[in-house]
């Protein structure tokens, strides 16, 4: 082997670790960085000017990693398409294109399929040279989009690994730019590669890969993520254990001359008379040093923050979440009165979390027959807590016990049995 083919072999190595290094350091950067971001675009030039260099190992090594990634990449949005859904239909709203909303959920599972299916046939060296191409296409359209949330901010998070990774959209365009670079490489060598199977085996692994895949979809559609990576899963504790006290802070005024001071309780001379003259007592605030382990807030028509109550009862705990009453599906409302009946025979708390008006509430509830509180919440945070709408969630002692799509509802004796009394 010659000097230069060493060489060679060595800059593409070094060129692949750099491009692998950068992949490993968007997390660290979440916001706009020139450097970052002009060594990404240097590394895509590199990836032009030097493709020559890589051997036909060093290729399927990228080939492989690549396809690895756009298998992940969809396979985390497709265990909870509703989910892709919603972020979709955040960029309708963003886009002013409501009008496309009812498409999202289609959009969702043909999106994810694609990314998917794309890696698989990468993986499996299958119709190499359509395949790069259709991910070249997929990749220069995702880039372009990225670029656009970047710099707008249109949503906050464009969802490209679901709800397992959350990232930035400046960290979301980082590594789309870090993809390209492997991907250039492939397109530019697609012709150096060969083959792996015959075209009826090509034909079998790719319609196997759709098969699955779509299966995998409409069961999380018709049923709950099989993997759920929010924060309400199953067996989550959704209040810290040991909780740091709050802090107080108390505003008073200089009685004379207006001055104004802000002392943490109980740092400050309340036991000095003379000064308790001369100070007024203005306001007070107060600060959770806890760190937030969900983002729900549960209201009642006053208005009064009733999460508490509910979350951290310690007892067995129902709640019926239907994020939108006007679209919530209605074949399993007997059930779920049922279920409302038996519970509050046994003294077991169940209540309804929407964020529709009180007067739709109220109208759902005496048109269902259904003797329950209905509470108000944030409609992002309730479409988070289940993918269902309707959904039941069982709580105790602000746990999350269990789950259940309104396709899935089990009766009041079953839950019982699984989870005992109250």
């Amino acid at each position: 082997m010659s000097r230069a083919s060493i060489t060679g072999g060595l800059f593409s190595w070094f060129l692949m670790g750099l491009v692998l290094f950068s992949g490993c350091l968007i997390l660290r950067i979440p916001a706009f960085n020139a450097w970052f971001l002009s060594g990404q675009i240097i590394l895509m030039f590199l990836a032009v000017f030097f493709c020559r260099r890589f051997s036909a190992f060093q290729l399927s090594v990228i080939r492989t990693l690549t396809g690895l990634l756009f298998v992940f990449s969809g396979f985390v949005k497709g265990v909870d398409p509703v989910g892709t859904q919603l972020r979709i239909e955040d960029y309708f709203t963003a886009f002013g294109t409501e009008w496309a909303t009812p498409l999202a959920l289609t959009l969702s599972v043909m999106l994810n399929a694609v990314e998917f299916i794309l890696g698989m046939l990468l993986l499996f060296h299958i119709r190499f040279r359509l395949t790069i191409w259709l991910v070249l296409l997929m990749m220069a359209f995702f880039t372009a989009t990225t670029i656009n949330d970047a710099l707008y901010n249109p949503v906050p998070d464009c969802g490209c690994f679901g709800d397992f990774i959350i990232m930035t959209n400046w960290q979301t365009l980082y590594k789309n730019l870090v993809i390209d670079s492997f991907v250039i490489i492939l397109f530019l060598a697609r012709n150096r590669m060969q083959p792996w199977f015959a075209g009826t085996t090509e034909a079998f692994l790719a319609t196997l890969s759709a098969a699955c895949f779509f299966f995998l979809e409409i069961h999380s559609i018709r049923h709950l993520p099989p993997l759920d990576f929010r924060d309400w899963k199953v067996g989550k504790r959704m209040v810290l254990e040991e909780r740091l006290p709050m802090n107080f802070y108390l505003t008073f005024r200089n009685r004379v001359t207006g001055e104004e001071r802000e002392y943490q309780s109980p740092d400050y001379p309340y036991s000095d008379s003379a000064w308790m003259q001369q100070w007024e007592f203005v306001s007070q605030r107060v600060e959770d040093p806890n760190p937030r382990t969900h983002e729900l807030v549960i209201e009642g028509l006053e208005g009064y923050d009733l999460t508490a109550n509910y979350i951290e009862n310690p007892g067995l705990q129902f709640i019926c979440v239907a994020y939108d009453l006007g679209k919530a599906n209605l074949k399993r409302m007997a059930d779920l009165r049922e279920l409302a009946r038996q519970s509050d025979e046994q003294g077991i708390s169940f209540i309804f979390l929407t964020s529709s008006l009180p007067e739709t509430a109220e109208t759902f509830r005496h048109t269902h027959h259904l003797d329950a509180e209905f509470y108000y919440a944030d409609d992002t945070v309730l479409k988070a807590m289940i993918r269902s709408n309707p959904g039941l969630i069982l709580m105790k002692d602000a746990v999350v016990l269990g789950k259940w799509h309104f396709n899935d509802l089990p009766s009041f004796a079953e839950i019982m049995a699984k989870f005992g009394s109250p």
